[in-house]
């Protein structure tokens, strides 16, 4: 589904525009180097779902709309240096079929340019005047690197379970709650509230990067843009994977896998379609269903305006869009 053709983006597109002028605005004397890196990066698109939360969130509670604007550029551009780290560190090659940074810079370049980014990100989170949201947005930087650095380290742990949503926390939801939790500390809203909303972009996060994970599995090459269950090929266990394993506890390929050992490529193959052709897959979706759920009846008290609607619209896309 294009950005363009979904109505909770359609209500946030004139404000989006300023959130991509703010993320392409240089607060120093601009580097040409990395003004060509961050135009191509930002050109390359992506969702902007998380910006758009920090809109529509921000505009349900009447929040001032200049620093709702910062904020949501300031988490594109978080979400965008980890991006940049995080191609170098798989290898890939390219992104939404574009070429990635590293594919075209030296490793050194492509984390200083990364780290510029995450500086400038800084920097705009530090123009919405809340040091308490300055702390929040610092910790969940921690947070997000954290995370990668024990995926470096990934290990069989005693619970597979636990430590997949651990993992997709620090990998994603930790950004979602950012964006609906500061939108409301902009607004002025009350601690129960914030945390409301905190918890709303948690569930929404968590539902989003489990449907990732499950089109890692069934989505097409083309569409996903790396090979299928790129994951599981490279060692990482993921819900589709962990509710087959619950169906099949003593599947040798599968174990072995967890387990850190080599694997047959037939092998692989086999389990992966087994995996695709199981009930694992809707179950995950199931789970994604339920998060959803749980995350609009938080916002469902909230008087109905065309911003509350367009968030339970955005959280439905969540689960429904097909890559």
């Amino acid at each position: 589904m294009e950005q363009t053709k979904a109505p909770f983006f359609e209500l946030v597109e004139k404000d989006m525009r300023q959130v991509e002028a703010r993320m392409r605005t240089s607060p120093d004397e601009p580097n040409p180097h990395i003004e060509s890196a961050l135009n191509h990066l930002l050109a390359s698109g992506g969702k902007r779902i998380r910006p758009t939360i920090t809109l529509l969130t921000g505009s349900m509670l009447g929040a001032d709309r200049q620093r709702l604007v910062t904020l949501a550029a300031a988490i594109e551009l978080l979400h965008t240096a980890t991006l940049v780290h995080d191609d170098l560190i798989d290898g890939s090659l390219l992104r939404r079929g574009n070429p990635t940074l590293n594919a075209q810079w030296s490793p050194a370049a492509t984390v200083l340019t990364g780290d510029y980014v995450f500086a400038r990100a800084a920097h705009l989170a530090a123009e919405t005047g809340s040091l308490s949201l300055m702390r929040i947005f610092a910790r969940t930087l921690m947070i997000m690197v954290s995370g990668e650095i024990n995926q470096l380290f990934y290990a069989k742990p005693n619970d597979l379970h636990q430590d997949y949503f651990h993992r997709i926390y620090a990998k994603t939801a930790s950004l979602f709650e950012v964006a609906s939790q500061g939108a409301a500390m902009i607004a002025g809203e009350s601690d129960g509230i914030i945390e409301q909303l905190r918890a709303f972009g948690y569930e929404i996060g968590i539902a989003f990067q489990i449907v990732d994970d499950t089109l890692d599995f069934i989505g097409q090459e083309s569409e996903v843009g790396k090979p299928v269950a790129s994951d599981l090929r490279n060692g990482l266990i993921t819900l589709p994977a962990i509710n087959f394993l619950q169906g099949d506890p003593h599947n040798a390929t599968l174990n072995a896998v967890i387990a850190g050992r080599r694997v047959d490529e037939a092998d692989l193959e086999e389990l992966i379609e087994a995996i695709r052709q199981s009930d694992a897959i809707e179950r995950s979706l199931d789970q994604a269903r339920q998060f959803v759920a749980s995350g609009t009846q938080r916002i469902r008290n909230f008087p109905d305006s065309p911003p509350r609607e367009a968030l339970i619209q955005l959280a439905e896309y969540v689960i429904n869009r097909s890559f």
